[in-house]
């Protein structure tokens, strides 16, 4: 299911990607897709993670082992990289002009960060980080309209940083999309696309974990998490 899920996300995004980097679509008209793959990735795999920082959430709320968490990292960028080595072959098929253009020039890509690595590393945090917080707290949203609140904030996210950093805030999904782009080192990309998502998970666990419940009491915010854990996982 990790595999499926990723690779799903994966070859959507390299499709949406190439629309807006090499088919020059309308903002509005990507945003809307972005806003489409979002709520159709939701709805069909309810039992995947498909995040590497979702999995290091499962194994801080000890709801999975460590060795389990590996697993699903493992078959996410499993996913991650097919999808990488089979998008090519699909767009070389030449199914639309699109594809033929894209194919004319190699399938090259461009990184897609707009900013000095810092910023660029802080903006995919606050991505994460604003992600998190709304499946933390999606459960007060009935649930036929969950899967469609997150998707709206993600398709915010990436319409207010998307010219930034192309808005990934996904170590598996930012491994299959932007890693093979040239413009930035390994290393570069790694700081960005996979220490700033982790970070952004992580304060959000800690504000809403630690810091509320320490100022407020852990009664006052416990109730308001009580919920079950693996129904709001399915939508990231």
């Amino acid at each position: 299911m990790e595999i499926i899920s990723t690779f799903q996300l994966c070859a959507c995004t390299h499709e949406l990607k190439l629309l807006g980097e090499v088919g020059r679509i309308e903002p509005q008209i990507g945003l809307t897709l972005t806003y489409l793959i979002s709520v159709v990735h939701a709805v069909t795999f309810h039992g995947a993670i498909g995040n590497p920082s979702g999995a290091l959430e499962h194994i801080y709320r000890r709801n999975i082992t460590g060795k389990c968490a590996i697993a699903r990292v493992a078959c996410q960028f499993l996913g991650a990289v097919v999808a990488r080595a089979v998008i090519p072959y699909v767009w070389a098929l030449g199914l639309s002009d699109l594809h033929l253009r894209h194919k004319l020039f190699g399938f090259k890509c461009i990184s897609p960060i707009n900013a000095t690595l810092p910023r660029a590393a802080a903006v995919e945090l606050a991505c994460a980080f604003a992600v998190q917080t709304a499946v933390l707290h999606i459960h007060k949203v009935d649930e036929k309209y969950r899967a469609h609140v997150v998707a709206a904030v993600i398709t915010a996210l990436v319409y207010a940083a998307g010219s930034i950093t192309g808005a990934v805030f996904n170590p598996a999904l930012a491994f299959s999309t932007q890693f093979s782009c040239s413009g930035h080192t390994f290393a570069e990309y790694s700081f960005v696309y996979w220490l700033g998502p982790v970070l952004g998970v992580a304060s959000s666990l800690l504000l809403f974990d630690k810091v509320i419940p320490t100022l407020y009491g852990k009664g006052y915010y416990q109730k308001d998490l009580d919920f079950p854990f693996f129904e709001t996982k399915k939508i990231l």
